[in-house]
């Protein structure tokens, strides 16, 4: 095996045409984290070493709903969650984190230096900086567009997908098949404005929003609760596994069937073990990229590509 495959999103949901002044930012951002992720792909690295470096691009872009962009809760905080999966099957998560620069390295380090897969909140803080990893202040992860959505969201009286609202660019994740055919995904968010403080999404529940094995690898956006009544991600390694579905049609069966019937939209990234990708939403639009060996990068934020 020598071919390669990536493939990220920033987030599902309502964006409209006509707001979209400037798709530029949003397009380099997406370009920065492919070429980051593509880079390690390039030099041999591992599908986990590849995500992780594509969502630490993502993460620290103010732009996304996640580490430095991340949303406001009700009570005027930030909790950010993270999850990150191997095909061979191991996995680590971290949710309502306040401190970590970059939530996707606690989540590897979860991973490889606990016997758990998920840690929460003040004691996956500490579990970090016990580790040695980037801590930050409140005021790193505060941006002035962030703090008028909640503004906006409290005077709705709503609780909103970050898309919702002006400045809309959500959760961000990242899968990738490498040279030798390794499988992993990763997932990191700042959730939904607004939310109830302690409220925890898809992202970092493995099987919910992220989802990795020998066959498939999955990154979720959209509605959390709607893709966790689902079982999302595992969902397309299931009908993969059992109905004998393709990539294409697992992932479009779950992103615009299952979820809208658990009551919520959004979309998701996959990539199976012969290196296809799949980008299915069902939302206005979805921040996405995807880049393989030999291939141009590419992203797009509607249907077509930019």
């Amino acid at each position: 095996m020598t071919a390669w495959t990536l493939a990220i999103h920033g987030g599902a949901g309502t964006i409209p045409r006509a707001e979209l002044a400037d798709a530029a930012p949003y397009r380099d951002g997406l370009l920065a984290a492919l070429e980051a992720g593509a880079a390690v792909l390039r030099a041999g690295g591992t599908a986990g070493e590849a995500v992780i470096a594509a969502v630490i691009s993502l993460e620290d872009c103010p732009l996304f709903n996640a580490g430095r962009g991340s949303t406001f809760t009700a009570a005027g905080t930030i909790e950010m969650d993270a999850a990150l999966m191997l095909g061979e099957g191991a996995a680590g998560a971290v949710t309502g984190v306040t401190r970590i620069r970059n939530p996707i390295r606690a989540a590897e380090a979860v991973m490889r230096n606990t016997p758990h897969v998920l840690l929460a909140g003040e004691a996956a803080d500490a579990f970090a900086a016990a580790e040695g990893l980037a801590l930050e202040a409140p005021g790193y992860f505060r941006t002035p567009h962030r703090w008028a959505q909640l503004e906006a969201a409290r005077a709705a009286r709503s609780v909103a997908l970050d898309h919702d609202l002006p400045a809309r660019m959500g959760t961000v994740g990242a899968v990738a098949r490498d040279a030798a055919g390794r499988l992993a995904a990763a997932t990191s968010t700042g959730g939904m404005t607004n939310k109830r403080a302690g409220r925890v999404g898809d992202s970092p529940i493995i099987g919910a929003g992220t989802w990795a094995d020998g066959r498939v690898a999955v990154s979720c956006t959209g509605t959390g609760e709607a893709f966790l009544k689902a079982a999302a991600a595992h969902e397309i390694s299931a009908l993969m596994r059992h109905a004998g579905l393709s990539l294409e049609e697992a992932a479009r069966r779950v992103a615009l069937e299952d979820v809208p019937r658990a009551g919520g939209r959004g979309g998701l990234i996959a990539v199976d073990r012969d290196g296809s990708a799949a980008l299915p939403f069902g939302t206005e639009g979805m921040y996405r990229g995807v880049v393989s060996a030999g291939a141009p990068p590419r992203a797009g934020i509607h249907a077509e590509w930019l």
